[in-house]
């Protein structure tokens, strides 16, 4: 009986073995140790982390449980337009998505919203595993790094190779483990007294002069600007993501085991997977936390002098108390607005 090939005329067991006689790849599981923020970022701008990710597999998932460090400790300065009081946002993946829209010179305007809260069993389950922040493009790259993942998988069952088979496998429940550690750690937490049917109107100061306005009731600001995004982990779940953090490195020792074609089939899962993961984030243009989302109004507005903003808000504001808290404009006695307590 003829052996069966491929279009290239070599068996297909001696293919499926060795595609590349002339390269080692048998430190191939390294990339999956590349301390990239795909991940991270993902995890930032969908405020948690849902089932459906554990097919996602890119360099950076021993990192996940990091996401609370991307806005590089920043913690702007924020003035609450309607009361004069200044305060700090404390939440960092907030500030994660103030910068990636914040623009050097220009105001940006945000409007925070509440999400429809899931009623049905149906709408729970979706929730679990799909976030509704996502644009068309940023939706279809996403859905396409799942399916990699999955035509992966099934390449090295055909070729037989049961150790490539087996890093996608303990890849993915790393994977699991990072995800159920973060959805227990993002559970909403203090937020601050409810000040139910008020509305809010903030103004922050990001770091290289990126100006940020964001309106919406005062509850749906405290719930992404105060507080905490995710608690400290427990012991317990420190552990578990100790242990995954283990088996990635462990699963870069074990790809060694595998035929080359399963190395290769792994090495361009993770690359490729770490591209559309990364271009799905950057098509992201609404952010999502705790039932609430803030998205772009309008474009953002060019000023030539700080000073210009600051007398413009004045004006539309009726009160300067904020701007001199904030260092924005001086404390002239000529301008300056008493509030009546």
């Amino acid at each position: 009986m003829a052996s069966q090939t491929n279009p290239g005329g070599l068996p297909l067991e001696l293919w499926s073995k060795n595609p590349i006689a002339s390269i080692s790849l048998d430190a191939a599981g390294l990339v999956a140790l590349a301390d990239l923020p795909t991940i991270q970022k993902r995890t930032v701008l969908t405020g948690t982390s849902t089932f459906l990710d554990m097919f996602v597999l890119c360099p950076g998932i021993h990192r996940q449980q990091h996401a609370t460090e991307l806005n590089g400790a920043e913690l702007p300065a924020c003035a609450a337009l309607t009361t004069g009081y200044v305060f700090r946002i404390e939440n960092p993946a907030t500030v994660v998505f103030l910068q990636k829209t914040g623009k050097p010179g220009h105001l940006v305007n945000l409007v925070v919203s509440e999400h429809t809260k899931p009623q049905s069993l149906w709408a729970h389950i979706q929730a679990a595993w799909w976030t509704s922040n996502s644009s068309p493009v940023s939706s279809l790259s996403y859905v396409t790094t799942v399916g990699l993942t999955f035509a992966a998988f099934v390449l090295v069952i055909l070729t037989g190779d049961w150790w490539a088979s087996a890093v996608l496998m303990i890849l993915m429940f790393s994977r699991l483990c990072n995800i159920l550690v973060v959805r227990r750690r993002s559970q909403i937490g203090w937020k601050g007294v409810s000040e139910p049917g008020k509305k809010g109107d903030l103004f922050i100061l990001l770091s290289q002069d990126r100006w940020i306005r964001m309106q919406g009731s005062v509850d749906d600001l405290k719930a992404v600007t105060s507080g905490q995004w995710m608690r400290d982990m427990t012991f317990a779940e420190s552990s578990i993501i100790g242990a995954a953090t283990m088996l990635v490195y462990l699963d870069a020792a074990l790809v060694s085991n595998a035929q080359q074609a399963g190395k290769v089939i792994i090495v361009v899962l993770l690359l490729l997977s770490a591209g559309l993961l990364g271009f799905s984030n950057n098509t992201v243009k609404t952010f999502q936390m705790f039932g609430r989302s803030i998205k772009v109004v309008g474009e953002p507005k060019a000023y030539k002098r700080r000073l210009l903003l600051a007398e413009e808000l004045i004006k539309g504001t009726g009160r300067d108390d904020w701007a001199i808290r904030l260092g924005m404009i001086n404390p002239d006695s000529s301008r300056v607005t008493k509030v009546v307590m």
